[in-house]
């Protein structure tokens, strides 16, 4: 089991930045990919960024050259940073592990974190 704690969330305008965090903790050692998914009112979630443990990144189009996903293995840690922000990313963002045991992938999730952008 793996458990996720996000923080960093709130109102912003239009233009500016945040930062999200995600602290995990148990079986962190199983973790493989992690990453950042959001979900909007009346609207399906959908990833917005991922690192593999090799640090490779994949980003959600709407979120390239904007945002930028990390993680410290050191800290158990994943960041989002999200800079220029639009009211279009307005959303609860949840951060996600993926557990790998016995070749099965297994999904873990936080507990989600509201993202407001005002234009």
């Amino acid at each position: 089991q793996v458990q996720l704690v996000e923080s960093g969330g709130g109102l912003v305008q239009a233009g500016g930045s945040l930062r999200l965090s995600c602290a995990a903790s148990g079986s962190i050692f199983k973790i493989s990919d992690v990453g950042w998914y959001r979900q909007a009112p009346g609207k399906q979630r959908e990833l917005v960024a991922t690192v593999t443990k090799a640090d490779n990144t994949n980003y959600a189009d709407s979120v390239k050259g904007r945002f930028t996903v990390s993680r410290d293995n050191a800290k158990n840690t994943v960041y989002l940073q999200m800079n220029s922000l639009k009211p279009e990313d307005t959303a609860v963002y949840y951060c996600n592990a993926v557990v790998v045991l016995f070749g099965r992938n297994y999904n873990n999730w936080g507990q989600g974190t509201q993202v407001t952008v005002s234009s």
